[in-house]
């Protein structure tokens, strides 16, 4: 008896010690819940015009495919080719041309890229796309959105048509798809060389290497549209190395025998040129061709479920370096591997931004915002570092990424100023990168709007002059400092307001030259060069020239000094480009003291900021005020801490996240805009955003998050982590009441460059009601 009871206490010690092991095994493999990645939805802005446009200029413009940070693959989907879609991709769209290696992100005006178009089919090969009225006259399908899905680095979707899973994940410089195939005896792959986004390819060339594997490239020139269709000058040659998981044994290229036209949209739009590409001539086992219009295809038959994979390496600069981007890249067939891969490098790259505290729907736009400032600028360079450089010729780096797309009329007021502060390594690349291009195209002075080396012209300002001086004022100096600084005095020379001291008829052009003059004349003081200095920020007061006294704002006037015709501040045009007076005059961002005597004065100035606000339509889409879909008032918010009111400051912004910032296709309320769109929606919502680029001053607001840690790199910076806390934060908990910098109280409402990247704590103590203060 005694032994039993001995026995059954021993069970029962062996059941409790068990039933502690699983309880505590269990909560070891509970799931904290989602990492950073997981927020992130590359659908967010993927639309360009919908339901709710109310505007010429649309919406986000993004695309939801794979692509890795920084990376110069984005493989996505192709909804339509042509007019103002420059991402290839709109989410109103129906049907569904394809996958192509190369995308642009969030552009207006007539995109680029799309190249190397690569579609599953079944049935009778076509050579053409068709339209969307009628996808079954082309190779094109039906799809439907409740089978996308779209995350960090992968995209797949059902091609309706054809009953044809497609998946996309991306490597750095390569990509790889992986189509699940019906039961047929004509199935297909095929590759329209000719495709590119805003017209298309002037020249191909295919070669097919061995029973696996295609190369050739496409040449893309101006007269091949593309860019601002044509007119953005990009001339690029694209290299790709190809090849298939299953043998090529039934195959051929296509060519087209077109019109002897220019291949921009406007002409290969018409009947007799898709009539053309519709009756092109198949040349079955044609092992190698070059002509004008190309497309190579495989047939095979394929059981149910089968996966054929297809990857390919892309270059700008050989079919070698195309061969070794993918074989140092993607040198096996996992396509799980290389997916995981690219999750990873993006859960890496947004880990020197972390957030808690805010709802899910703030985080997934949050990180989803963080993910679209790390397309652009992109990697250009092969892996061996060889990349075409402004002269067309091989060049080659070993100290820094050669780097392309600088949308530099937008980005510099938000997503330059956000990665000196997460990515400085990723500065000195683009920085280094526009002085080749300075050098090497012949003109000694730096592009505005470059896209694979071409100065396009687009927009207006001295943009890269400002990226250059920030960096610098910030201590992020790793390229030829004399040059960089003889460079920007060229182009501030080149493209200013002249002897007039200001641009005839043009008030945007006037005002932005007049900043560009000071961030010369800033830099020119930090390099002891004062004599320079001196005549440069006396260039930078020469906005007060087209102040008009009788209207009482800024306004345009003619080259003998007469002021051309007024309409009011908030009509658009009267030498304003995408905005209107009122919009455009708050562009002093370098002498608000200045700004507000023109004025009359700091009660003046807070009036009509506050009227500006005031009259904001709840939506945020398109108006005549305060208009966040475009870059030029991107900073005003900011201003109303400098005009006695930082309460109103924390008000807009958080407004702003709220309401101009959503989880869906309509997402972004503008044009994304390579970045800078969503880098506004970083800063604002972490709590900090410049006004004027190269002062080394952030602007403090209300954050979103409870908490923001940011991880500093040490190779710059002497700070690990940088932290803002904002307790009792909340949505009615809007406003700071008090604030600590490293424990101690502070007593304004700016942060500079160094107290951040030096490490420490900014803390908030937050609550429903204004605290009204001025700022010092």
């Amino acid at each position: 008896m005694l032994k039993r009871r001995i026995t059954l206490r021993n069970l029962c010690s062996v059941l409790l010690v068990l039933s502690l092991f699983s309880c505590s095994s269990s909560k070891e493999n509970q799931v904290s819940g989602p990492e950073p990645v997981d927020y992130i939805d590359p659908i967010i802005g993927a639309i360009t015009y919908g339901e709710k446009t109310k505007d010429a200029h649309g919406f986000g413009k993004t695309f939801p495919g794979a692509a890795t940070p920084f990376g110069l693959v984005q493989l996505s989907p192709d909804t339509f080719t042509g007019g103002d879609n420059g991402s290839g991709y709109s989410y109103e769209h129906k049907t569904m041309e394809g996958f192509s290696f190369t995308h642009m992100s969030g552009v207006g005006w007539f995109g680029d890229l799309g190249n190397f178009l690569v579609t599953p089919t079944t049935g009778k090969l076509q050579t053409n796309r068709g339209v969307p009225e009628n996808p079954g006259g082309g190779y094109r399908s039906r799809y439907s959105h409740d089978t996308e899905v779209t995350k960090a680095g992968y995209y797949a979707v059902t091609l309706d048509d054809h009953k044809i899973r497609a998946e996309l994940t991306a490597a750095p410089r390569a990509g790889i798809i992986r189509f699940t195939f019906p039961e047929n005896d004509s199935s297909r792959i095929q590759i329209d060389l000719s495709r590119r986004v805003g017209g298309t390819s002037t020249e191909q060339y295919i070669k097919v290497v061995n029973e696996n594997t295609i190369e050739g490239w496409m040449k893309c020139p101006p007269e091949g549209g593309g860019w601002g269709g044509g007119d953005g000058n990009a001339d690029y040659t694209v290299y790709f190395y190809c090849q298939f998981s299953k043998p090529l044994k039934d195959y051929g290229i296509w060519s087209a025998d077109i019109p002897d036209v220019p291949r921009k949209m406007r002409f290969i739009r018409q009947d007799d040129y898709q009539l053309a590409v519709k009756n092109a001539e198949i040349f079955p086992s044609k092992k190698e061709m070059q002509g004008k219009h190309l497309g190579f295809y495989s047939n095979f038959s394929t059981k149910e479920g089968e996966q054929v994979l297809v990857k390919s390496g892309i270059s700008f600069v050989n079919v070698a370096g195309a061969k070794e981007n993918l074989e140092h890249d993607i040198d096996h067939w996992d396509f799980d591997r290389t997916r995981e891969e690219a999750r990873n490098s993006w859960n890496k790259a947004i880990k020197n931004v972390v957030v808690s505290g805010g709802t899910e729907d703030e985080k997934t736009i949050f990180y989803t915002a963080l993910y679209h400032t790390m397309i652009d600028p992109r990697t250009f360079s092969d892996v061996n570092g060889n990349y075409i450089g402004a002269d067309k010729k091989i060049h080659q780096t070993s100290n820094f990424t050669y780097r392309t797309i600088f949308s530099g009329w937008d980005v510099f007021r938000s997503q330059f100023p956000l990665q000196t502060i997460i990515n400085p390594n990723l500065v000195n690349d683009e920085i280094n990168s526009l002085l080749q291009m300075a050098e090497l195209s012949g003109r000694e002075y730096l592009p505005r709007w470059e896209m694979l080396n071409s100065y396009s012209g687009c927009m207006l300002g001295n943009p890269a002059v400002s990226v250059i001086v920030d960096a610098y004022e910030k201590g992020i100096r790793n390229y030829d400092i004399e040059k960089a600084f003889a460079y920007s005095k060229n182009t501030v020379d080149n493209t200013g307001n002249g002897e007039l001291g200001y641009t005839h008829g043009n008030i945007s052009k006037t005002l932005e030259y007049a900043y560009s003059d000071w961030a010369l004349g800033t830099m020119a003081n930090s390099l002891g060069k004062t004599e320079i200095a001196r005549e440069y920020l006396v260039k930078s007061k020469n906005y007060g020239n087209i102040w008009n006294d009788e209207v009482n704002w800024f306004r345009a006037k003619d080259s003998i000094g007469n002021w051309l015709e007024w309409k009011g501040k908030t009509v658009h045009g009267q030498g304003c480009i995408e905005s209107n007076p009122f919009q455009q005059g708050w562009f002093v961002p370098h002498d608000l003291e200045g700004l507000k005597t023109l004025m009359g004065g700091e009660e003046a100035f807070r009036s009509e900021l506050i009227s500006f606000f005031e009259n904001t339509p709840e939506d945020f889409l398109w108006n005549d005020y305060y208009n966040h879909p475009n870059e030029p008032v991107h900073h005003v918010p900011f201003m109303l801490n400098t005009a006695g009111v930082p309460h109103l400051t924390q008000k807009w912004t958080r407004k702003i996240c709220s309401d101009a910032y959503g989880t869906d296709a309509y997402g972004l309320c503008g044009n994304e805009d390579v970045g800078q769109m969503s880098a506004w929606y970083v800063l604002a919502s972490i709590g900090i955003h410049p006004i004027s680029p190269g002062d080394n001053k952030y602007q403090i607001t209300s954050p979103v998050f409870n908490e923001i840690e940011i991880q500093l790199d040490p190779v710059y910076y002497s700070g690990k982590k940088f932290r803002i806390l904002a307790n009792n934060n909340s949505k009615d908990n809007i406003y700071i009441q008090t604030m600590t910098l490293n424990g101690k109280p502070l007593n304004r409402f700016w942060i500079t460059h160094q107290e951040i990247t030096e490490g420490g704590v900014l803390e908030m103590q937050m609550g429903p009601e204004p605290v009204i203060q001025s700022i010092n």
